[in-house]
């Protein structure tokens, strides 16, 4: 029995989980969209026009209220509003890093969608070419107008002398 138990493992699988704590879990996709959103709105005009606003606000506020009612003061160098910022830049350059790492996935794709099209076109054109080319050779070899007529003429020439002969040999007989 204990045999059977060493038989089912296998050493190039993964084992089971174990029980425990479960790491959460989270859909790739649905992060890459959001990030997307959020570096895209990071790099309006409109967002920049809500970051001034705060930040004069914020520094309005810290500058005028009473003391008591101060939450960065200035002779504290508004530590907070720089502990904020920082905050908010270094969640917004991986998420932008995360929406190019996104749009260079895509571009490749299109990349790749657009050399197999340009190889198709190619090798379109190359057949097409060489259908043309069996399509002169094929019309060299058939007779043309001209050709037609020539020989005509040639029969007609042909025959005429001899009708000429029949007619002198009938008139003399």
């Amino acid at each position: 029995m204990a045999r059977d138990g060493a038989s089912r493992q296998r050493l190039d699988q993964p084992r089971e989980a174990r029980p425990g704590i479960s790491l959460p879990r989270y859909d790739a996709e649905t992060f890459g969209k959001l990030s997307e959103r959020v570096a895209r709105f990071l790099g309006t005009w409109r967002f920049i026009g809500y970051m001034t606003m705060f930040i004069a606000l914020w520094l309005v506020w810290n500058l005028i209220a009473p003391h008591g009612w101060q939450f960065d003061p200035r002779r504290k160098n508004f530590t907070l509003l720089t502990l904020l910022l920082s905050l908010q830049a270094s969640y917004a350059a991986p998420l932008i890093l995360l929406a190019q790492n996104r749009q260079t996935d895509r571009d490749r794709v299109q990349y790749d969608q657009d050399r197999a099209l340009s190889e198709r076109v190619v090798a379109d054109a190359e057949y097409l070419a060489r259908e043309v080319a069996a399509m002169r050779v094929a019309l060299g070899e058939v007779a043309t107008r001209d050709y037609i007529r020539g020989e005509l003429q040639r029969l007609q020439e042909e025959i005429s002398p001899r009708s000429g002969d029949d007619e002198s040999a009938e008139q003399a007989g």
